[in-house]
């Protein structure tokens, strides 16, 4: 079985006849058109429209779930609290630590789909608590080859936005519900087409150097790398600047080693188009 139990994931519950509008007008994804058995890429973003936590979400009957990662939940669960005033909602931590997680196989009984991976074409799915095994380096494998990032291995919380990660293109962010926290610059981002970072998949011919590595491109730096596993990472980076290099063939390395990066082919992105001219001029 395809299959691995991730230790650092905690969760919290969000119950009561006001869940759905609290979490509506306050996280990024739409959850009115969240289908029952899916769980959906979410955030509380900042005023300014950064990412200050992030997590899965999805329906458990009327109430909502929403997975993060351990370190994350008590400072999430307190502002959601704070947010909270005198609406009609329960907000609880659950007891259960860690995730199941199972690609490739039969959804075993109460298992919720990944929809990131969805995205991908891989069916994944996650259960709470520790019924299957398997080593994490390969959930962590999949990821990376799929381009899904995740916090603290691949971008750091409040200094991303949501474009920055894909939620623009994995259903993360709604920009037709209406308001919530740091909607408007999230919006206008995406008006605007100002969304100039993105995960890349970044591959060598060798083993990648480790996490936290600068990416250069003609000595200047165009990203760092996050999850690493072998010849394969992820990172964020600038896509303006990577396609700089790509029309100048300039070579992009990491700490000397010659390194491609590729949007990943599920998000329907691109790289900006580039006069070669004005590239040279830059």
């Amino acid at each position: 079985m395809s299959s691995a139990f991730l230790t650092d994931r905690a969760f919290i519950h969000v119950s009561g006849s006001g869940a759905t509008d609290f979490l509506q007008n306050l996280i990024t994804p739409d959850l009115e058109s969240l289908p029952e058995g899916e769980a959906r890429a979410g955030a509380l973003l900042t005023p300014q429209g950064k990412i200050m936590f992030d997590f899965l979400i999805w329906r458990d009957g009327d109430s909502f779930v929403a997975e993060t990662s351990a370190d994350q939940r008590d400072a999430l669960l307190r502002r959601l609290t704070l947010y909270k005033l005198r609406a009609p909602v329960e907000l609880k931590a659950d007891d259960t630590m860690g995730v199941s997680v199972i690609w490739n196989e039969t959804a075993p009984a109460g298992a919720i789909r990944d929809s990131r991976f969805a995205k991908a074409g891989i069916e994944l799915y996650r259960l709470m608590g520790s019924s299957a095994s398997g080593d994490p380096a390969a959930y962590d494998a999949l990821r990376v080859s799929n381009g899904i990032a995740v916090s603290g291995a691949d971008y750091a919380l409040n200094d991303a936005f949501p474009h920055d990660v894909l939620m623009d293109v994995n259903d993360g962010v709604s920009f037709h519900k209406g308001c919530f926290v740091g909607q408007e610059v999230v919006s206008r981002m995406k008006h605007r087409g100002t969304a100039r970072r993105r995960v890349v998949i970044v591959k060598a011919e060798t083993e990648l150097p480790p996490s936290g590595t600068d990416i250069t491109a003609g000595g200047k730096s165009i990203g760092t790398l996050g999850t690493v596993h072998g010849s394969q990472g992820l990172a964020i980076i600038r896509t303006d600047r990577a396609a700089d290099a790509m029309a100048l063939g300039t070579d992009m390395t990491v700490s000397g080693v010659p390194v491609t990066v590729a949007l990943p082919t599920w998000s329907g992105l691109s790289f900006p188009a580039v006069d070669p001219t004005n590239a040279a001029e830059d």
